[in-house]
């Protein structure tokens, strides 16, 4: 009884007061993982709202996780790689499966290797030219040779040149979240790469409202100061973006588009 009587009202949510500076328009994609169809799919919708919507400075983000799982991982760095050279403000980020890609590339480590197929890798590797019928034929050591003759050097120096973490007004554009208590401009690389428990679980405010993918939700995930985008594309078909300008939010589908403000489904892992 005196709990109803004395009831408190809850905290407005950070998210509902979080601005984009005045004159911008940004708009952040989740994790892509070789769907390089509803990349392009996305992309359109993208334009078509960005064009109905008015004269902005426009700017596109990739939270990371553009390889693996998917069919065509080459694909989509290739069309990445256009839509930069299109639109030279588009910025990516890295996330943890770009980390090990690279580093199966460039280390010539069979352990390595063997830890980026369990995570993907290999439908990553079948989009580049190599028949199944020879990547069945070989051991780690060998594919842990051979994947510097079939991945394109531009493709490694591209993924090679996206950032940690992006800071626009009052919001942070991560891959995969920030270490509670620590400081945005202190925050570890393996952390905005790799974290999710501790950041998920997390009661308090963050320093700024944090766009994240890495951790696969039915739909977009909003809680008091941070907003998941990985709606699991390479399986669910559903490739989401959230658009911002101002104080304004909305969010943008390979399917229905989701209207601002409603909290998601239970949340998945990846």
């Amino acid at each position: 009884m005196f709990k109803t009587l004395f009831k408190q009202k809850s905290k407005p949510r950070p998210i509902d007061a979080a601005q984009i500076p005045v004159g911008r328009r940004v708009y952040a994609i989740g994790d892509v993982h070789g769907r390089n169809d509803l990349l392009k799919e996305l992309l359109r919708k993208i334009l078509d709202d960005d064009n109905a919507r008015g004269p902005a400075d426009m700017q596109i983000i990739m939270l990371g996780d553009l390889v693996d799982r998917g069919p065509d991982s080459a694909g989509v760095i290739d069309t990445a790689m256009a839509l930069k050279d299109w639109k030279p403000n588009t910025r990516f980020l890295t996330g943890n499966h770009e980390e090990v890609f690279l580093d199966a590339v460039n280390s010539g480590d069979p352990k390595i290797v063997r830890f980026f197929i369990r995570i993907g890798g290999e439908s990553t590797i079948l989009s580049y030219p190599i028949s199944r019928k020879d990547y069945l034929k070989m051991d780690m050591k060998e594919l842990a040779e051979k994947l510097p003759q079939i991945i394109p050097q531009r493709h490694v120096d591209f993924l090679t040149s996206f950032e940690d973490q992006i800071v626009i007004g009052d919001y942070i554009f991560v891959h995969a979240g920030i270490r509670p208590g620590v400081a945005i401009e202190d925050q570890e690389a393996t952390d905005l790469r790799w974290i999710r428990g501790s950041f998920l679980n997390h009661k308090g405010d963050f320093e700024k409202v944090v766009v994240y993918g890495h951790t696969i939700t039915k739909d977009v995930d909003e809680s008091r100061s941070r907003i998941g985008i990985d709606t699991g594309a390479y399986d669910s078909g559903k490739l989401t973006a959230i658009g911002l300008e101002g104080g304004e939010r909305w969010y943008l589908q390979t399917g229905e588009a989701k209207k601002g403000g409603k909290k998601s489904a239970k949340k998945e892992t990846a």
